[in-house]
């Protein structure tokens, strides 16, 4: 572990001393390409005719885009606030962008990337297959085929960003009460960084450098839990965070590894874990006046309900809330979780921010 640490501060080293020479106007990244769940889904699952699993109806985008897009947030997402801190335009979701080009909109994909997210979907393939969901291996799958097809060029994939996020509804769906799982808790988050590693060693093959790998937050808090058998009401559920944790921690042990198994390539762990937990913690000094409930939904703790869906009930002041809806943060949390992931210090984001990697002038092998 000791070699790990030591290689990967020679790594940051050559990296910032190669980074002081380059330009100062603006960063490396002409583009973003993003993959996972709900958290930076920008609108994919609208165009999926068959998927049950959509935020394409009111209040979702209110707030910011005043009309829903697909998000499930009541504005913008972790990934739109990184391209705005970037400078590059929001990315468009794949299948927004296919459509454009079959109905003679555009002449080509976007050059500042394209958003593969899928909201429900998971790091294990079974996960809500049934909602009609992209999973993780089919969002690579798509983001190859673009390769193949020409689209997106090498030096463009080497210049990049990676988004990646996911694992959210694979725990959750761990604790379904009508599937009993087959592996202990322990298996289970094995089988899910098996499908991350699979993930990163695909994208680093074709020429990724830099990729952030985002760790999950507290599920255990989300005001949805209120819909599992055995979940508290009154405090977060244990047993579920738990396994988040287990979860974040082998997936901030993997980031260390990918410089020295991809030479060239750069990772950086970003934690949403601990920014959602002081939030919670501190709730006034970040702005939130509830840090319990949703601010879009019906029931108990509004996690009964979907936002949007029949029954709903909107608070007067959705950025004062941690949570917009049963499950998504708001966007208030989002844009503090951003700015923590863009600027923040070693505990938020690791071994360099998110600005330090957009500045990086990676060495071609």
């Amino acid at each position: 572990m000791e070699r790990v640490i030591i290689l990967q501060s020679l790594f940051i080293v050559s990296f910032l001393v190669m980074n002081s020479c380059s330009s100062v106007l603006g960063y490396n990244v002409p583009s973003i390409f993003i993959f996972g769940d709900s958290i930076f889904d920008a609108g994919n699952n609208h165009y999926k005719k068959n998927c049950a699993v959509q935020a394409d109806f009111p209040p979702y985008g209110s707030n910011f885009f005043h009309h829903p897009t697909g998000r499930f947030a009541n504005g913008r997402t972790v990934a739109d606030f990184i391209s705005e801190f970037i400078g590059i335009p929001l990315q468009k979701p794949l299948l927004e962008a296919q459509l454009d080009l079959v109905n003679g909109n555009q002449k080509e994909y976007p050059s500042n990337g394209i958003n593969f997210a899928s909201a429900g979907s998971g790091l294990l393939r079974p996960t809500n297959q049934n909602l009609g969901v992209t999973p993780i291996q089919d969002q690579l799958q798509q983001f190859k085929t673009l390769v193949q097809q020409k689209h997106i060029t090498k030096k463009q994939i080497q210049q990049s960003l990676f988004l990646f996020e996911s694992g959210s509804n694979d725990i959750i769906s761990y604790f379904y009460p009508f599937d009993a799982p087959t592996l202990t808790p322990d298996g289970y988050v094995q089988a899910m960084i098996t499908q991350v590693t699979n993930f990163v060693d695909q994208i680093c093959k074709l020429g990724a450098r830099r990729i952030a790998l985002f760790s999950l937050g507290p599920l255990g808090c989300v005001p949805a839990r209120v819909l599992l058998p055995g979940a508290p009401v009154n405090k977060c559920y244990g047993k579920m965070n738990k396994m988040v944790k287990n979860y974040n921690m082998r997936l901030d042990i993997f980031v260390k590894t990918i410089p020295i198994k991809y030479p060239g390539s750069f990772a950086v762990y970003g934690d949403v874990y601990k920014p959602a937990q002081i939030f919670r913690a501190n709730p006034k000094r970040y702005g939130f006046s509830d840090v319990t409930n949703a601010c879009c939904g019906d029931g108990t703790l509004g996690g009964l309900v979907q936002c949007g869906k029949e029954g709903y009930k909107l608070c007067a002041k959705p950025n004062e809330y941690l949570f917009w809806d049963y499950f998504h943060p708001s966007e208030h949390t989002y844009k503090l979780i951003s700015k923590a992931l863009w600027n923040g210090t070693h505990s938020q984001i690791r071994p360099v921010n998110l600005k330090t990697l957009a500045n990086m002038t990676l060495i071609h092998h």
